[in-house]
C-alpha cells in the first residue's frame, strides 16, 4: 500500500501557516495542475485529487487540528478522529473525496441513491444550485472616489479608469474555443457543484473542474485560457448627483467584472468621500463658517464681507455683537439630495482680540477704559456677582 504524501507538502506550505496562506496555494496549484489545462495527463489529475483532498483537511480547523495530533490516522477507521461528515462507519477510511461524497449525497454512481431527492433540494435552495442564469455572474466591485466640497454641492461629472475581468470577446465568456464541443462534466455530473464535508455537515461547493458550469470542452479559448474572462482597463464617466456627502454609494449597473457563460456582469459601487474644507464644516445640509472681526466692529457693528459657495455676500454686524453670535443665511448651504430645497449657511462670529498693540492705540485703550462704569459690561458685572455669591 502506497503511504500517503503529507498534506502540508502536498500543498507547499508549513505547518504554521495561516487559513489564508493555505487557500492561497491551493489555488495557485489547482489552477496548474486543473485537468482542463492538462488534458490526457493523468498525472496532473491525481496530484489534482491530490490537492483537494489535502485542502479539505486543512482549510477546516476541526479536521486540521486532528491531522496536527494524528497525522492521516486521524481520518481512516479507528483513528483517533473521523473526518466524514455523515459519519464514516461501515466503509472504511472516515475521509472523503469531494467527489466521492457528492456520488454518496446525490446518488450519481447508483447503490440506493434515488437521484438528488431531499438533498438535491436543499443544496439547491440554500446554496443557488437550481439556477444556473446567475451562476456566472460577474463580481460586484469598488471605487473609491475622493471630491471638494464645491463638487459635492454644485454635482459634476468624473471620469474614471477601472482595470477589471471583462468578458472575453472571442469565447463570449464560453471559456471555449468557438466550435469546440460542451460535454457534461464527469466531476460533478453537471450539477455545476460538488458536496464536500464540514465536520458533521456536507455543504455544496462549486466543482472545481468545471467551476460550476456543468460542463467541459474539449479545446479552451486561446485568448483566455478557459476563464471565461480577460483583464482589461476601461474609463467609465460618473454623474455626481448635487448633495451628495461622505459615505454615499452610486451604482453602476453592469460595470462590475464581466461573467462568464452568458451570465450578465456585476455592478461597479463607486463610494464617495468629500476632502474637508479650509473654511466650512458641513452638518447635513448646512454649512457652518467662523469668521473673525475686530473689537471695534463688534461694538460698532457694521458690514463684513462673508464667504459662500456662490460668491461673497454682504452681512450686517449689529453693534454690541457678542462673540459666538450666529447668524443664519437661508438657502446658502448644500442642496438635498431628494429635492427638498437647499441648507442654511450659519456664520459663527467671534471677536478677535489684537496681540500687538502700539503706543497710541494703548493711550487710546487706556483712555476708553477709564471711561467704562459698571452698566458698560452687563455680562462681565453680573458673572463676577454671581461669582461673589457663590464664595460666601
Amino acid at each position: 500500500m502506497a503511504t500517503k504524501r503529507d498534506y502540508y507538502e502536498i500543498l507547499g506550505v508549513s505547518r504554521s501557516a495561516s487559513e489564508d496562506e493555505i487557500k492561497k496555494s491551493y489555488r495557485k496549484l489547482a489552477v496548474k495542475f486543473h485537468p482542463d489545462k492538462n488534458p490526457g495527463d493523468k498525472s496532473a489529475e491525481e496530484k489534482f485529487k491530490e490537492l483537494g483532498e489535502a485542502y479539505e483537511a486543512l482549510s477546516n480547523p476541526d479536521k486540521k487540528a486532528a491531522y496536527d495530533r494524528f497525522g492521516h490516522a486521524a481520518f481512516t477507521q479507528g483513528g483517533g478522529a473521523s473526518a466524514s461528515g455523515f459519519g464514516g462507519g461501515g466503509g472504511g477510511a472516515g475521509f472523503h473525496d469531494p467527489f466521492d461524497v457528492f456520488r454518496e449525497v446525490f446518488g450519481s454512481q447508483g447503490g440506493g441513491g434515488g437521484g438528488g431527492g431531499i438533498f438535491g433540494s436543499i443544496f439547491e435552495d440554500a446554496f443557488g444550485g437550481g439556477s444556473g442564469s446567475d451562476r456566472g455572474r460577474g463580481s460586484d466591485l469598488r471605487y473609491d472616489m475622493e471630491i471638494n466640497l464645491e463638487e459635492a454641492a454644485k454635482g459634476c461629472e468624473k471620469e474614471i479608469t477601472v482595470t477589471k475581468a471583462e468578458t472575453c470577446d472571442h469565447c463570449k465568456g464560453t471559456g471555449a474555443e468557438p466550435g469546440s464541443k460542451r460535454h457534461k462534466c464527469p466531476t460533478c455530473g453537471g450539477r455545476g457543484q460538488v458536496a464536500v464535508s464540514r465536520g458533521f455537515f456536507t455543504v455544496a461547493q462549486t466543482c472545481p473542474r468545471c467551476h460550476g458550469t456543468g460542463e467541459t470542452v474539449d479545446k479552451v479559448c486561446v485568448k483566455c485560457k478557459g476563464e471565461g474572462r480577460q483583464e482589461k482597463t476601461s474609463k467609465l464617466k460618473v454623474k455626481i448627483p448635487a448633495g451628495v456627502d461622505t459615505g454615499a454609494r452610486l451604482r453602476l449597473s453592469g460595470h462590475g467584472e464581466g461573467g462568464t457563460q452568458g451570465s450578465p456582469s456585476g455592478d461597479l459601487h463607486v463610494v464617495i468621500r468629500v476632502k474637508a474644507h479650509e473654511l466650512f464644516q458641513r452638518d447635513g445640509n448646512d454649512l457652518y463658517c467662523e469668521v473673525p472681526i475686530s473689537f471695534g466692529k463688534a461694538a460698532l457693528g457694521g458690514e463684513i464681507k462673508v464667504p459662500t459657495l456662490e460668491g461673497a455676500a454682504m452681512l450686517k454686524i449689529p453693534a454690541g455683537t457678542q462673540s459666538g453670535k450666529a447668524f443664519r443665511l437661508r438657502s446658502k448651504g448644500v442642496p438635498d439630495l431628494r429635492n427638498r430645497g437647499l441648507g442654511d449657511l450659519i456664520i459663527k462670529i467671534y471677536v478677535e482680540v489684537p496681540s500687538k498693540l502700539s503706543e497710541l492705540q494703548i493711550e487710546k485703550l487706556q483712555g476708553f477704559l477709564d471711561a467704562c462704569n459698571e452698566d458698560s459690561n452687563p455680562q462681565e458685572k453680573s458673572f463676577f456677582h454671581k461669582a461673589k455669591e457663590f464664595f460666601k
